[in-house]
C-alpha cells in the first residue's frame, strides 16, 4: 500500500488589498492543486481600520487565514522600517508553527519584504511574484529587486523585467516568465454593467472618473498640495462624476487623505475598501483613471480604458497606449483628461495587455512550478551566476 504523499504547503503572505485582489487566481489554483495546501497570512494595511480594514474583505472572499500578523502603525519612514523588521520577526515565527515549504510574496511593498526575508533566513523557499519590474514608488524599486535577491524562485510578467532578474544573477533556470495574474480572467471577474450600476447609482458607464493616487514622498502636506491639484484638475475636466479610493499607507498618505475627506463637492464619493469585483466594474466602466496606481498601468489595458497617470510614482513600468504621463501641474493634467473625455465622447482604446501570454493561465503556470519544482539544496544555496 503506498504512503500518501505529504502536499506542499504554499504560504501566501498578502498586505493590501490590491496585491490580494491581483493574486486571486492563483490563490485559487494552488487551493484546487491536490499536490499543493495553501496557507494564508494577513498582516500589513488589511489591518488599518482607518482604511477599510480589508482583513474582512479576505474573509467574505471565502478563504480563512492561517494567522494575523499585526502591523505597527505610524506615518513617518522610520514607523515603516520599524514595522517590517517587527513583522519580520512574527512572520519566522508564523512561517515555523505552519511549517510553510514556500513563503508566496508579491511585488515591492514593505510587507513582501518581510515575508522574503523571514522566509529566507528561516531556510523556506521564497517564490515572487511580479519580480523585475521598474516603478519608482517611495522605496519600491529597491525593496522589488532586494525581495529578488531574496528569492529563490522568479515569477515575473513580461520579457523585459525577466531580463531584469537574469542581469541581478539569478540563476535562468529559476526564472519563470508567467504574465500578471491580475489579469487571469479579468473581464469575467468584473462585476457586471448591471450591478455596477445598482451599487453605484450616481455613476453612468463612461460618464465618471475613478481616482486613485498614493504619495509619492514622505511629506504629508507635499501630498495634500498634489492631491488638490489632480482633484480640482479632474473636477474641471468635464466629467459628471468622481469616484475616488483612499490611499494605501506609504508615509504621505495621511495628507491625500486628509485633502479626498475635506473635498466639498455633490461630483465626489469617496469610498475606503471596494471588493475586487466592484474595483474591476469600476475599471471597466469609467471614462478614464487618474492618478498614479500600479492598476492603470498593468489592469486597465485589458479595459481599453484610458488611464492618466500623474508624477513619477510609476517611472520605470512597461505600459500600454492606454496611459498618458503627465506631472503634477493642474493644466497638464486638466489637458489630459479633456483630451480623453473628447466634448463627452470619451475616446477608449483596444482591449489589449502587454502583461498578458497567450495560451496558459499565470495561475497555472505558477502552480506547475510550485508543485513540481524540486525543493533541495541547489534550490535553497544561492550563488549569483557571474
Amino acid at each position: 500500500m503506498k504512503s500518501k504523499l505529504r502536499r506542499r504547503r504554499v504560504c501566501f503572505v498578502t498586505g493590501t488589498r490590491a496585491e490580494f485582489g491581483l493574486m486571486q487566481p492563483v490563490l485559487r489554483a494552488v487551493a484546487d492543486d491536490r499536490r499543493l495546501q495553501l496557507q494564508i497570512v494577513v498582516t500589513g494595511m488589511h489591518l488599518d481600520r482607518g482604511r477599510g480594514y480589508s482583513a474582512k474583505q479576505v474573509l467574505q472572499s471565502g478563504w480563512k487565514p492561517h494567522a494575523v500578523v499585526p502591523w505597527r502603525r505610524g506615518e513617518s519612514a522610520v514607523d515603516r522600517a520599524e514595522a517590517t523588521g517587527l513583522a519580520t520577526a512574527k512572520l519566522a515565527r508564523v512561517f515555523e508553527r505552519l511549517a510553510s515549504d514556500i513563503v508566496l510574496v508579491t511585488g515591492d511593498r514593505v510587507e513582501a519584504l518581510a515575508a522574503a526575508t523571514a522566509g529566507h533566513l528561516c531556510d523556506r523557499v521564497v517564490a515572487h511574484v511580479h519580480g523585475g519590474d521598474r516603478a519608482l514608488g517611495q522605496a519600491d524599486d529597491s525593496m522589488r529587486h532586494a525581495i529578488t535577491k531574496l528569492s529563490h524562485l522568479h515569477f515575473p510578467a513580461t520579457r523585459a523585467s525577466a531580463a531584469r532578474i537574469a542581469k541581478l544573477g539569478e540563476d535562468a533556470w529559476r526564472i519563470h516568465r508567467v504574465g500578471s495574474p491580475g489579469i487571469d480572467g479579468i473581464q469575467s471577474a468584473a462585476a457586471g454593467v448591471y450591478t455596477i450600476a445598482e451599487r453605484f447609482p450616481q455613476l453612468k458607464r463612461h460618464r465618471f472618473a475613478l481616482f486613485c493616487l498614493h504619495p509619492t514622498e514622505a511629506n504629508a502636506e507635499a501630498e495634500a498640495h498634489r492631491t488638490s491639484v489632480a482633484v480640482r484638475a479632474t473636477l474641471g475636466s468635464g466629467v459628471s462624476h468622481v469616484l475616488a479610493l483612499l490611499p494605501n499607507n506609504d508615509p504621505g498618505s495621511s495628507g491625500i487623505a486628509r485633502v479626498l475627506r475635506e473635498t466639498d463637492s455633490r461630483r465626489v464619493t469617496l469610498l475606503d475598501n471596494l471588493p475586487r469585483e466592484h474595483f474591476l466594474g469600476l475599471l471597466r466602466d469609467a471614462a478614464v483613471l487618474v492618478g498614479n496606481s500600479s492598476s492603470g498601468i498593468i489592469e486597465a489595458g485589458s479595459f481599453g480604458t484610458p488611464v492618466i497617470n500623474i508624477g513619477p510614482r510609476q517611472a520605470g513600468r512597461e505600459r500600454g497606449k492606454n496611459v498618458t504621463d503627465v506631472p503634477f501641474i493642474a493644466k497638464d493634467v486638466e489637458r489630459a483628461i479633456a483630451s480623453v473625455w473628447s466634448d463627452g465622447q470619451p475616446r477608449r482604446f483596444r482591449s489589449e495587455n502587454i502583461y498578458g501570454i497567450r495560451g496558459e493561465s499565470t495561475a497555472a503556470r505558477v502552480v506547475r512550478v510550485l508543485a513540481t519544482q524540486s525543493i533541495d539544496l541547489r534550490l535553497l544555496r544561492k550563488l549569483i551566476h557571474y
